[in-house]
């Protein structure tokens, strides 16, 4: 009876880790990048203003995160708990850790997948006539510059930001 409900205690833990990780990961798809959107720290500091022309417009795509704090840790704790199930004696030791280890592979690759953005790279030529390009998320609507658009580039410190003029 014991074992019974020792078992019933993993596979609810299971589900309610796998339950965490899905919710986790679909607020870790960190901030935005498109070029209306600001951190906190951002507001209220001066930005310096230049405008230009897009001359080209590139759909790449922005990685997701890869750090594996969520997504390697979750899934190589419900891989090992489903591997803790397999078999018995060291049989059972071998499968838990090899559970593990692919949960947390599994879980890396399911992060990077689920924080994965679409952005476009647009080159641009300023009034000055210098070229620069840049690389920013599409945003919620779904809207990509077009070559003859004319856009404001918006610079702060290290930061750069294409909206339409």
């Amino acid at each position: 009876m014991n074992r019974v409900m020792i078992r019933f205690t993993q596979k609810t833990l299971a589900v309610t880790l796998a339950s965490i990780v899905v919710l986790g990961l679909a607020g870790c798809s960190g901030p935005s990048l498109t070029g209306r959107s600001y951190s906190a720290s951002e507001a209220r500091y001066v930005q310096t203003v230049n405008y230009g022309v897009v001359q080209s417009v590139e759909l790449v795509v922005i990685e997701g995160r890869t750090d594996g704090v969520v997504g390697t840790g979750a899934g190589a704790i419900i891989g090992g708990i489903a591997g803790s199930n397999i078999g018995g004696g060291r049989g059972q030791d071998i499968a838990t850790v090899l559970g593990a280890i692919a949960g947390g592979v599994a879980g890396n690759k399911l992060e990077e997948s689920a924080t994965r953005k679409q952005g476009q790279e647009i080159t641009i030529r300023l009034e000055n006539g210098r070229v620069i390009s840049v690389v920013q998320q599409v945003d919620e609507t779904g809207m990509v510059f077009q070559p003859g658009q004319r856009v404001r580039v918006l610079e702060q410190n290290n930061t750069v930001r294409v909206v339409s003029s």
